[in-house]
């Protein structure tokens, strides 16, 4: 099996869970949880349980929250090249869950801003691996020249490369050029419906899918509800898969990034682009019925 290498984010989730729609200026109850968080450290985490032989590289504080995060990936079985920060503490996302399921982030990226590509360890990036990029690690500015680092090594490695949009606000504030630029000699890009529509300036997915295959040789389309969508260079039809049906949602968290964790495992293996899909869509259905962007360890 292919070995991932995962560069991104490694957090700490606040998830507060409101039991009712929000009073705004007043109390709302919640139930409010931690969890480890980080669209990069959740992929990885994603990846482990499911059996992949995965590398995360990320960075943390010297702080007993970053010691509890490192060891918890140790324990999804995630091959964890943790940096320690000595000044910045470990990333914290407060993320708000409406009575309905809608989320809302506040994130202080803390130790994340500092990875650089003196982190990134040379052993790593080898031939006959896959690099797997959170595109927080390319948006945010301080953290930028070790994602380009990577992409440059796993290029010159021979590696196979995915890039994941990570979250819409942030990208749509760097704007789709420099996106493009910086990403350039990826494989496949990861982006979800709002994600497309900032990149390509088209509302339809499919059409947008179409669009991004321009830019990248495959694209995977992550619609929630609507399931997903795969298209590549050069081939007339896209293919779509449905999403696992679940009773309810109790926290989208982390769907996401537990669906390329899914994907990723049966397209490295070269199955079909539909089997790659569904096996996404049930990690995402997986990660959606309970609590955090985690597998329960």
């Amino acid at each position: 099996m292919t070995r991932v290498v995962v560069v991104g984010d490694l957090m700490t989730d606040a998830v507060a869970r409101a039991r009712y729609a929000l009073a705004r200026a007043s109390d709302t109850p919640a139930i409010v949880t931690m969890h480890g968080g980080g669209s990069g450290a959740n992929i990885a985490s994603w990846l482990a349980v499911e059996g992949a032989e995965v590398a995360f590289i990320g960075r943390r504080g010297a702080d007993i929250t970053g010691r509890n995060r490192d060891m918890e990936l140790m324990g999804y079985g995630v091959d964890a090249r943790l940096v320690m920060d000595p000044e910045r503490p470990t990333g914290t996302c407060v993320v708000l869950v409406t009575h309905k399921g809608e989320r809302t982030m506040l994130s202080d990226p803390g130790a994340n801003a500092a990875l650089s590509p003196e982190d990134l360890p040379r052993d790593l990036f080898t031939g006959g691996s896959h690099l797997h990029l959170s595109g927080y690690t390319l948006i945010n500015e301080g953290s930028r020249d070790a994602g380009l680092a990577a992409l440059d090594m796993a290029r010159r490695g021979g590696m196979s490369i995915s890039v994941d949009c990570s979250s819409s606000a942030p990208l749509e504030r760097t704007g789709a050029e420099p996106f493009f630029e910086w990403t350039s000699g990826a494989k496949l890009l990861f982006a979800n419906v709002d994600q497309a529509r900032i990149l390509t300036g088209t509302e339809d997915p499919a059409a947008a899918v179409k669009k991004l295959t321009a830019f990248f040789p495959q694209v995977v389309i992550k619609m929630n509800a609507d399931g997903a969508l795969w298209s590549a260079n050069g081939r007339p039809e896209s293919v779509r898969a449905a999403a696992e049906p679940v009773d309810r949602i109790v926290d989208g968290t982390g769907a996401g990034d537990a669906f390329c964790a899914g994907f990723l495992p049966p397209w490295l293996s070269g199955k079909p682009p539909a089997e790659a899909l569904a096996a996404g869509n049930r990690l995402a259905a997986k990660a959606i019925i309970h609590l955090g962007a985690r597998p329960r360890l």
